[in-house]
């Protein structure tokens, strides 16, 4: 009989986390000699992972007759589309994954991992609190792949802003110009220039929006592969996590990784992510669920102070990756909600 095996549903691939996340776990299941596969039919199919969910919902059907357990990781909820308008058919594809989303966690899931505590509460508060085993487990990273650089002393004249995020699409905007803003203000604090650096799908149009003063310098970096993502932390001094309401950033966990400390405002996942160690977390000081503008210049102060204590903050930054964030810890995690009896899941 063939050893039990794994299967992930959908079989996802590109540079997106969800494909990142599938990619790693494969590789650190494969590390355990537990086989994966993309067919709940494969007669060795011992539970099933659905990441998010799929519409081949025949697939889950016939898993719950078989006995097979159905395992859901859940990322946050579409929501942006209730607040900007995004185009009709947005609208409806994130009607559409929610309703996927919301179906598989309550009537098909038996156990659902969350990505983060603020996820588990979002769910909870929006669709209800269900009795189905769950726990949270963060997003994890290759500590050797991600990790501080060798170069002791940075150019202090000019300050390197790093943002790494997927789009700045889709009611993505407020992210963006929140970033622009912070740029401004920690050049006009420090009377230093900023080198913003932004990695990642920008509209053209956002691009000619935005207003920039005399010493901040925006780059516009396009879609990173991720191979050279670490590179692009260790070349900067901090990075800002844009995303408003993130579920669990993988960026900001590989930033960490690499000693890059983060400063960010107190939404979604972030102050759980960064805690006391990782960076500076500060309140947003407006209403982040209607994409208000936030108050930039407690968010310039405390990056001043990270520049001004950066050794220390990259230090600690690097030792809470460590100690939360490890690709191996991830898996594990995974390994034993996926074949270990339920009764003590992972913390």
């Amino acid at each position: 009989m063939a050893d039990p095996s794994i299967c992930i549903l959908p079989k996802l691939q590109g540079i997106g986390g969800p494909s990142s996340f599938q990619a790693k776990l494969k590789k650190g299941l494969g590390k355990l000699c537990i086989p994966v596969n993309h067919n709940p039919l494969d007669p060795s199919t011992a539970a099933i992972l659905v990441i998010g969910s799929t519409w081949h919902f025949n697939d889950l059907f016939y898993a719950k007759r078989n006995g097979i357990r159905i395992v859901q990781r859940l990322d946050g909820m579409n929501w942006l589309h209730k607040k900007k308008i995004t185009g009709l058919k947005h609208y409806l594809r994130s009607e559409r994954m929610n309703l996927q989303l919301s179906f598989t966690r309550r009537r098909l899931a038996d156990v659902v991992i969350y990505q983060s505590n603020f996820t588990r509460d979002w769910w909870n508060t929006v669709h209800g609190s269900l009795t189905t085993p769950h726990t949270v487990i963060y997003n994890g990273i290759d500590l050797k792949e991600f990790s501080p650089s060798n170069i002791k002393n940075m150019n202090s004249k000019t300050i390197r802003l790093l943002v790494v995020e997927g789009s700045f699409k889709g009611g993505h905007e407020r992210d963006l110009l929140n970033a622009v803003d912070l740029a401004n203000a920690l050049s006009a604090r420090t009377h230093k220039s900023v080198d913003l650096l932004i990695a990642g799908n920008v509209p053209s149009s956002m691009k000619i929006r935005v207003s920039t003063g005399p010493k901040v310098k925006i780059n516009w970096l396009g879609m990173i592969p991720h191979e050279e993502i670490s590179t692009l932390d260790q070349s900067a001094h901090i990075i800002f996590p844009a995303e408003i309401n993130a579920a669990c950033p993988n960026s900001l966990i590989e930033a960490l990784g690499c000693g890059l400390p983060a400063v960010s405002y107190a939404t979604g996942s972030l102050p759980e992510l960064i805690g006391e160690d990782g960076g500076t977390i500060v309140p947003y000081g407006a209403n982040y669920w209607d994409l208000e503008e936030p108050k930039t210049k407690p968010l310039a102060k405390a990056a001043e102070n990270i520049l001004n204590n950066l050794p220390s903050f990259k230090k600690s930054a690097r030792s809470r990756a460590e100690k939360y964030f490890c690709v191996d810890m991830m898996v594990e995690k995974y390994r034993q909600v996926l074949l270990d009896n339920l009764s003590n899941l992972p913390s």
